[in-house]
């Protein structure tokens, strides 16, 4: 048995890339990290969940990644979500909304790591 400490994400700015992961999730920001950090954590509230990792690599992203998150807001809808989060700097990848809250959003953070936003937990009762 295991405990998943890190869900890490190879990137070219640590820092940028988990204050945008921090506005997504409402996560803060590791207080022990700094801009121009190799490793940047962001530290959900339980600590029973794993953190984000971001972690500088030379190289660009290069394909479509092989593992991804998939998001469900639990206070807003799955379009507020997707204004805000397009507002925060994500971009839209695909957009597979259904109707009856059916269906997802692809977006992209800034460095083009693809996530899905779903229907909320209201919506889906």
């Amino acid at each position: 048995m295991f405990k998943i400490q890190h869900i890490t994400v190879d990137c070219r700015d640590p820092y940028r890339l988990a204050e945008f992961w921090s506005i997504v999730t409402g996560w803060p920001v590791s207080d022990q990290d700094r801009p121009g950090d190799p490793e940047v954590a962001v530290e959900p509230p339980d600590a029973t969940l794993p953190e984000l990792l971001f972690v500088g690599v030379p190289e660009p992203k290069a394909v479509k990644n092989r593992l991804h998150l998939d998001l469900v807001p639990l206070t807003r809808t799955r379009d507020e979500e997707v204004d805000r989060l397009r507002a925060a700097g994500a971009t839209l990848v695909d957009d597979r909304r259904g109707g009856r809250g059916r269906g997802w959003v692809v977006l992209a953070d800034p460095e083009g790591n693809e996530f899905c936003v779903e229907a909320s937990v209201a919506e889906r009762s």
